[in-house]
């Protein structure tokens, strides 16, 4: 039986959804009450979701004015993705290497999903494979520091690949490079996840 989500979880990954796929622009100023209309949850767990999402950089809270969905900064992403390089090839490694029987399976399943994504230059469904494929890797790595670490830069990681990935890559052959990770991981091939990060 699965961990039911909390009503925060929900609102959280839909707010970071739509802040990575641009739905809600960088720059836009929101409301708490504009928020959960729109997502129809209460005003509560839209407010726990949006200081997780100002703890990850995703958005700032204006005390008395509302919620602004931050600017894309190429000089401060550039920096983040020197950390993120070196934590991911880290824990693909030991993912690898750390993995359980059960969570193999979901790699295996991912990269299947991740190739379908592919067939279909479906960046939605890349994207949310991509964000499962993470957490996957966080869990299977077994190192809560490392996971903490790589939490902070996920959804800022996402939202400039997104905005990006049409002017500068390739979705499909982004699409199936990180199947091949997650299939290197589900083998256990700890230098293959490695590499494969690349």
């Amino acid at each position: 039986m699965g961990v039911r989500e909390s009503l925060t979880d929900i609102a959280y990954n839909q707010l970071e959804e739509m802040i990575a796929t641009l739905q809600l622009e960088p720059g836009a100023v929101l409301s708490e009450l504009e928020l959960g209309e729109r997502l129809q949850i209460g005003r509560t767990p839209v407010r726990e979701s949006l200081h997780r999402l100002a703890r990850e950089g995703l958005v700032t809270i204006l005390p008395r004015k509302g919620i602004l969905v931050t600017d894309i900064n190429p000089g401060k992403q550039l920096l983040a993705l020197e950390v993120r390089r070196e934590l991911e090839r880290l824990m693909a490694r030991t993912g690898a290497a750390r993995s359980t029987d059960a969570e193999r399976k979901q790699f295996r399943r991912i990269a299947k999903g991740m190739r379908q994504a592919a067939g279909k230059n479906d960046d939605v469904k890349f994207m949310r494979h991509d964000k499962e494929l993470n957490a996957l890797i966080a869990q299977a790595s077994h190192n809560e520091y490392a996971t903490r670490a790589m939490q902070a830069m996920q959804g800022l990681s996402r939202r400039f690949w997104y905005v990006h990935y049409r002017q500068a890559a390739d979705m499909p052959l982004c699409a199936r490079l990180h199947a091949d990770l997650a299939e290197c991981i589900a083998n256990g091939d700890a230098e293959g996840a490695a590499e494969a990060s690349d």
